[in-house]
């Protein structure tokens, strides 16, 4: 837990008062950058979105009073999860989750339960959720202290459930267990929200000063004590595409973006020219303290366009992925776009792995056996096997840098919607 300090105050006040010295001084030499493919964090894109789908499909069966679902329940459900195949042919690609039985009054009408290995992935997730709560309950503040009202509307947390790691039926088991924390309201328009009851200070923090503090109490970075005196500013970990970092145009738009005052996105930011480079910094701090608190690193373009004005952030915000391809991906795999935070990932891995990741992973592995051996039978693969063997790594890739490439010619639409 982070407690502010009367120096980090101290600074806060100061870096506020240099505000007016940004504005209407000379912007930022900026350089339009090609959109460059990185395979390996388009991978993670491609085995989430069906781990998502089944995710939320075994959610759904739980939730079913008759504790299955039929295919007709189901059938107009694929743009719903992702897919770009039909729900019925999903369902059957992962027999080791889903158990595949005719209905009793209607025997040409397939119907879907989970299989005992399913449910025991099912019961050590809630497992998780329990050990974790408190972890939840602070990521889910800190998501609400960043909006402009401390309020988001349920349908737009109700996006980012699988990518906040919040449980399935999270208003009843999580919302109203901290009557002190949160509380419904509804928005002017009537739809209901979710709104912050009191501002915490201790949460207060974002995960690059959380870091910086880290560094400093392991005695490893000295510069994040100027900054709390007001001597300097945080910098953003970069992690440039292969010959980006040396060209000397990118390089001097870089050093002064991150010589520019570093904005807490829980700080105030009416003070700030909206025009201003300084503006356009906090709005990427914004963007990495959300991505920061999602446990895969990474979330749809559109759920965050959802909450663009609680976050005051430009209304063509996309640009600022391509614009600092350093700190962020942008993935156009499976019909969407996707951001991702860089700094998240090593070799298209998590380098920081929530426990509910980890069990995700093994419920991919599970859904992978199951399309692997699904034309041989079930009876080849044990419950046991399927629990205790280590996933496989369909991507390993040698020692060194992401594996990208600049595609010629590419343009990222910025006012677009995803599909």
């Amino acid at each position: 837990m982070f407690v502010k300090s009367q120096s980090f105050l101290y600074s806060v006040s100061k870096l506020f008062h240099q505000h007016q010295q940004w504005r209407g001084m000379g912007a930022m030499t900026k350089v339009r950058l090609k959109w460059v493919k990185n395979k390996n964090l388009d991978h993670v894109i491609d085995t989430e979105t069906d781990l998502k789908a089944a995710c939320i499909l075994k959610d759904a069966i739980k939730r079913s009073p008759t504790g299955f679902l039929t295919a007709k329940s189901v059938a107009d459900w694929q743009k719903l999860l992702g897919l770009t195949v039909p729900v019925l042919r999903f369902l059957r690609r992962y027999p080791t989750l889903f158990h595949e039985f005719p209905h009793a009054r209607y025997a040409s009408l397939p119907c879907f339960k989970l299989t005992d290995t399913a449910l025991m992935l099912d019961s050590q997730e809630q497992i998780i959720h329990q050990s974790h709560e408190a972890d939840t309950v602070e990521r889910l503040c800190r998501v609400l202290m960043m909006m402009r009202t401390q309020t988001v509307s349920l349908r737009s947390l109700h996006s980012l459930k699988f990518d906040l790691g919040l449980p399935d039926n999270y208003e009843k088991t999580l919302v109203m267990k901290y009557p002190d924390h949160f509380c419904f309201v509804k928005a002017s328009n009537g739809n209901p929200c979710l709104k912050l009851v009191q501002w915490r200070d201790e949460f207060a923090f974002s995960a690059l000063q959380k870091r910086n503090e880290s560094n400093v109490v392991t005695g490893e970075d000295c510069l994040y004590r100027e900054f709390k005196r007001g001597q300097s500013t945080l910098t953003f970990p970069m992690s440039f595409p292969r010959g980006y970092g040396a060209q000397k145009k990118v390089k001097a738009w870089m050093d002064e973006f991150q010589k520019l005052p570093y904005i807490s996105p829980y700080d105030d930011p009416s003070n700030i020219d909206p025009e201003s480079d300084l503006m356009e910094k906090r709005a990427v701090g914004v963007l990495h303290e959300l991505l920061s608190l999602t446990i895969h690193k990474k979330t749809k373009r559109n759920y965050l366009r959802s909450m663009r004005a609680e976050l005051n952030i430009p209304h063509k915000f996309t640009r600022l992925f391509t614009r600092y391809p350093g700190i962020f991906y942008l993935s156009l795999k499976c019909k969407t776009t996707t951001v991702i935070l860089k700094e998240g990932y090593r070799r298209g891995k998590l380098v920081d792995p929530h426990p509910l990741t980890r069990l995700r992973d093994k419920f991919y592995h599970v859904m992978r056996c199951g399309f692997v051996y699904r034309a041989r039978g079930l009876g080849m693969v044990s419950q046991e096997e399927l629990l205790l063997d280590k996933p496989e790594d369909d991507d390993h890739e040698e020692e060194g840098s992401e594996e990208e490439e600049i595609v010629e010619g590419s343009e990222l639409e910025e006012d677009s919607e995803d599909e």
